[in-house]
């Protein structure tokens, strides 16, 4: 059992859904502080002038859970569908994906920040992307009240991982010794590779939301996420 645990975040990038597509099992770690100016509420797009940051005003306070975070009143989610608009209304497949994400952020289907996150990065990963294999679970169903290493531990023995895939920031503080003396390979996810693609207003970012992706190539994203991988075993055979 593979299982990757990280926090919902808003239209992450696509290293966000490599691993998730590296995965068995993703666990939404949500039951935990939420941090202000951080990837839960914010990510970035390519538009004429430069990167540009979409910011849902959820609130600086840090005296809250994640999935205690309300989506806020107010028209914060069209002035995000029009940004979004204008910086790819002439990419190759925008009109592909523009009903859905239009749709969504009209309507949210969920009252808190956590909910509409994980809906997005579901939909995107199933629908968009094609990751078939892979289920979800949010960590608050676990019943795991350690904290720190040992909750990803507890979550980790909870759900009978075998391997833990870990961004590579992680290396700052998990201890490897603690997941071998749990019998659970810890394996370090290296996001290092990834091709360009034909991106609208350069120069080239990788570290954009996924939706720059989409919009660029459409169907063929895969690849560039995980698939020019593949091609690269297939050659070297």
């Amino acid at each position: 059992m593979r299982v990757v645990i990280n926090q919902s975040n808003y239209l992450p990038w696509k290293g966000y859904f490599d691993l998730i597509h590296d995965a068995d099992l993703v666990i939404f770690l949500d039951d935990v502080q939420y941090t202000h100016r951080d990837w839960r509420s914010r990510n970035r797009i390519k538009a004429k002038h430069g990167l540009l940051w979409l910011t849902i005003p959820v609130g600086s306070s840090s005296n809250r859970l994640i999935n205690q975070v309300p989506l806020p009143a107010g028209d914060w989610a069209n002035p995000h569908w029009e940004s979004i608009r204008h910086a790819y209304v002439t990419s190759p497949y925008f009109h592909d994906y523009a009903p859905f994400f239009s749709g969504v952020l009209a309507r949210p289907p969920s009252s808190t920040l956590s909910g509409f996150n994980q809906h997005l990065i579901k939909i995107i990963a199933r629908d968009f992307l094609g990751i078939n294999g892979t289920k979800f679970v949010d960590s608050a169903s676990l019943g795991v009240r350690e904290s720190k290493q040992d909750r990803i531990l507890a979550l980790l023995k909870s759900v009978g991982a075998t391997t833990y895939i870990s961004g590579p920031a992680a290396k700052a503080y998990l201890v490897p010794e603690r997941f071998t003396a749990e019998g659970i390979a810890l394996q370090w996810k290296n996001y290092s590779g990834y091709p360009e693609y034909p991106q609208m207003h350069p120069p080239f970012e990788h570290t954009v939301s996924i939706i720059d992706l989409l919009f660029s190539v459409g169907p063929k994203a895969p690849y560039y996420i995980w698939g020019w991988r593949d091609q690269l075993k297939k050659d070297q055979a």
